[in-house]
């Protein structure tokens, strides 16, 4: 009896995830065939060509020198303008041919206002804490300086959700129809290429972030549960990457947009990759499409969300164990 109920368990799990990653196929399918197909390459060919300037040019690495923070914050905001109205605009004019020219100077002027939040929290760097010793300043200084982007940046989008948006939940922060099982297995699928990039050269020199974050020396004493609660703020990163990408470049975009809210929000997002190895970058693009798909058929992030943290903690762990024995 028990081994035949431990089978049904099996049985009745396999099934289930299965049926739920082919739903998210089926999200998928659906928006490549809704999806203008010139269009779609178009704006792809766009991203590229956005990938190609930063990596040969380093814009990333220009804009990071800069120690003003008026200039960070201009050059920023023209990075980011460009990638995400750039396929607004091709989106419109698709949809125009349609005659589907609805689109209120509200959506235009989102646009314009979406970037310049995103430019804020990249651009903003500051000492709250000071002490004798370099390295341990910066760590506790990043300690404190995620969770408070997280706190501002939040705070700008509930005042906007309040006033603009209050008739949905706010910007994909729901539990309604949400199931956190199918997304458990799409970190999973993941190892092997988090694997494989644990043995790379430039992954290892980008992480773990917490030996990047200055100038850490090796004697400086990281306990445990230094790097625990490091690990911790940096995933408070994260909250606030879904909730803008996904939740309001995404949701509060939909009423205007539709489904062509997902592709721009994707260039936006790939841009936000300019400081990271090449094969990262890329891949950011084709993640936030997918991850954009899943939260315009759900109307959630936390899904998202748990892809997202799981990934990236499995980055850092497999950079922990890849510098150990590289």
């Amino acid at each position: 009896m028990e081994l035949s109920g431990a089978r049904k368990f099996k049985d009745h799990n396999k099934f289930y995830f299965s049926s739920s990653l082919k739903l998210i196929i089926e999200y998928i399918r659906r928006y490549v065939y809704e999806t203008d197909k010139q269009v779609f390459i178009l704006i792809s060919l766009f991203t590229a060509i956005l990938i190609t300037l930063n990596y040969h040019f380093d814009i990333n690495g220009y804009i990071q020198k800069k120690s003003s923070f008026p200039i960070k914050l201009i050059l920023w905001y023209i990075v980011f303008l460009s990638a995400f109205i750039i396929p607004h605009w091709l989106l419109y004019l698709q949809r125009e041919k349609k005659n589907d020219t609805t689109t209120p100077r509200l959506f235009w002027l989102f646009i314009l206002f979406a970037p310049a939040i995103f430019s804020l929290k990249i651009s903003l760097n500051v000492t709250i804490i000071h002490l004798p010793d370099q390295s341990w300043e910066n760590y506790w200084n990043h300690i404190i300086y995620w969770p408070l982007l997280f706190l501002i940046v939040t705070t700008i989008l509930i005042i906007t959700w309040a006033t603009f948006d209050n008739k949905q939940p706010f910007y994909g922060f729901t539990l309604k129809g949400f199931d956190m099982k199918p997304y458990l297995i799409m970190p999973i699928l993941m190892l092997p290429l988090i694997g494989m990039a644990s043995t790379q050269p430039d992954f290892l020199d980008t992480y773990p972030k917490l030996k990047i974050i200055g100038m850490v020396s090796a004697e400086t004493d990281f306990s445990w549960w230094h790097k625990l609660l490091f690990e911790l703020s940096y995933g408070s990163d994260f909250i606030t990457t879904e909730l803008f990408f996904r939740g309001f470049l995404v949701l509060a975009f939909i009423k205007w947009a539709g489904k062509d809210a997902i592709l721009p929000m994707a260039v936006f997002y790939c841009t936000i990759h300019f400081g990271k190895p090449l094969g990262e970058c890329i891949s950011s693009y084709f993640g936030g499409l997918l991850l954009g798909i899943i939260v315009y058929n759900t109307r959630s992030i936390l899904g998202g969300l748990l892809v997202h943290l799981g990934i990236a903690w499995m980055m850092e762990l497999g950079s922990y164990i890849g510098n150990v024995y590289k």
